[in-house]
């Protein structure tokens, strides 16, 4: 009786989340279409208001960038975008953003001191204070060493924290880089075991998005030299870190990120091993606990790998 009862169970409830999942859906796509249409009504009616349609511009572009084409976005990715590591992060909108170029062996106390010694600042967290502070900094070309960066999202959920390298007193230049924390068992493809993941690159300048239309930093293309700027920081400031390569990660490609900048890259992917990292006095207690393991010998299996090309 048991077993029979279960039985007749179990498709009520596969149903409900069926029928539930499908409301969602159709109201968000209700609710992207509803936005397409009121800007549509309000550019039609824009075209009698003469020089009121300057202002009405200003208006135009603020729907359109930030909520009408982010929205269309978000539903088009949830079709076309797998949901699963493929060596690259997202945007909040469900674009592709930057490649993932590096991976990380140690705990966040290891990570956050050699970052700091390696001449990093961390950045800020995203508040309204944040924003308004690298705005008027941007405008007025003033310092903001702790600039917020813009949130990516990797195993669901956006970076842990960031570091930063302001250039020339400039915050609409300068050197970045996200970290995410693995979840726990989480492996690489291929079978290897890190503790970190990590995206980095260069923003050149301020601009606009080419796919959303919102002002945003843009890259470098090149994002394999921020890839060996970030280790040869860390090499200089850390002589206990250990550093080998995937080569070959992925494949070498050429693509654009989530703000529809060029990025091109080898596919290669340095493994940075700070689990020999002493902490500083009052750091933490056990953050060296397996020191003297090699880096990519997690999970007993040890990463096909060379030394990083140029900063031997």
């Amino acid at each position: 009786m048991p077993a029979t009862a279960t039985q007749h169970t179990r498709p009520t409830r596969t149903k409900r989340r069926s029928l539930s999942a499908a409301l969602d859906n159709f109201f968000f796509v209700f609710g992207g279409l509803a936005a397409v249409w009121l800007a549509v009504l309000l550019a039609s009616d824009s075209l009698e208001w003469g020089w009121g349609a300057i202002w009405f511009a200003l208006a135009f572009w603020l729907l359109l960038a930030y909520l009408v084409l982010p929205r269309l976005h978000r539903i088009l990715t949830q079709l076309y975008v797998p949901n699963y590591f493929i060596g690259r992060a997202r945007t909040s909108d469900g674009l592709l953003g930057d490649p993932v170029n590096l991976a990380l062996l140690g705990d966040s106390e290891q990570l956050e001191q050699t970052m700091d010694a390696a001449g990093w600042t961390r950045a800020d967290q995203v508040t309204g204070a944040s924003s308004w502070r690298i705005i008027t900094s941007t405008l007025t070309r003033q310092s903001y060493d702790e600039a917020p960066v813009s949130p990516l999202f990797l195993f669901g959920r956006q970076q842990d924290f960031a570091y930063q390298q302001e250039v020339e007193g400039n915050p609409s230049k300068r050197h970045h880089v996200r970290f995410w924390r693995c979840p726990e068992g989480w492996m690489l493809p291929g079978g290897h075991r890190v503790d970190w993941l990590a995206a980095g690159t260069f923003d050149r300048a301020v601009g606009f998005s080419l796919f959303t239309l919102q002002v945003t930093h843009k890259i470098d293309a090149n994002t394999d030299i921020e890839r060996d700027h970030i280790v040869a920081t860390v090499r200089e400031a850390e002589p206990k870190a250990r550093f080998v390569v995937i080569r070959d990660f992925s494949t070498g490609y050429h693509a654009r990120n989530g703000g529809g900048d060029s990025i091109h890259t080898d596919g290669d992917l340095p493994v940075i091993d700070l689990r020999r990292v002493a902490l500083a006095e009052g750091e933490g207690e056990g953050a060296t606990e397996g020191a003297g393991a090699d880096a990519g010998e997690a999970a007993g299996d040890e990463p096909r790998t060379t030394e990083l090309r140029g900063l031997s």
